[in-house]
């Protein structure tokens, strides 16, 4: 068996909540900056966008199930004043990433965050914006990670 792990090799889903996209998608330009720095290729990293964070697991379901990729990545930014309670909503997305990668043994990785007080101020905003660049590297070293160990499980088997 091939025990060389080749991060140029490895095809990367990030999906996105479509809600509050110009903070949301900091995290994937952290995300892309610490892997291409890593060594991972930018053209194996599919950007999909679904409406809410509440649509991220059936997708990240079905990436996982396509054979595709081996990393499913996922942000959104979760906050009160929805249709649903916020924390709801927050714990069902948990749940059902980590249901998908039990149930694929594709790792998915979470960037969705559910601040405790966030408002439409420009002041929350640019913070948050910053946070998420912060996030999306801390999603890369994890999807980097879980890419390695489980490449490694599987070379064991």
């Amino acid at each position: 068996m091939n025990n060389v792990f080749e991060p140029h090799q490895q095809r990367i889903a990030f999906i996105h909540a479509s809600w509050h996209t110009d903070i949301v998608l900091r995290c994937l330009d952290g995300f892309r900056s610490e892997l291409l720095e890593r060594g991972y290729n930018d053209e194996f990293i599919d950007v999909i966008a679904v409406a809410g964070a509440y649509e991220i697991p059936l997708q990240a379901k079905l990436l996982a199930k396509s054979g595709r990729y081996d990393a499913i990545a996922a942000s959104g930014l979760v906050v009160d004043g929805g249709i649903y309670r916020h924390d709801f909503v927050a714990q069902a997305v948990c749940s059902g990433l980590m249901q998908v990668q039990l149930e694929t043994e594709v790792p998915v990785l979470t960037a969705v965050l559910t601040p405790h007080n966030f408002h439409e101020h420009e002041e929350h905003r640019q913070y948050f914006a910053r946070h998420f660049v912060q996030k999306g590297k801390e999603l890369a070293n994890a999807a980097d990670n879980a890419m390695r160990v489980t490449a490694a499980a599987r070379n064991t088997r």
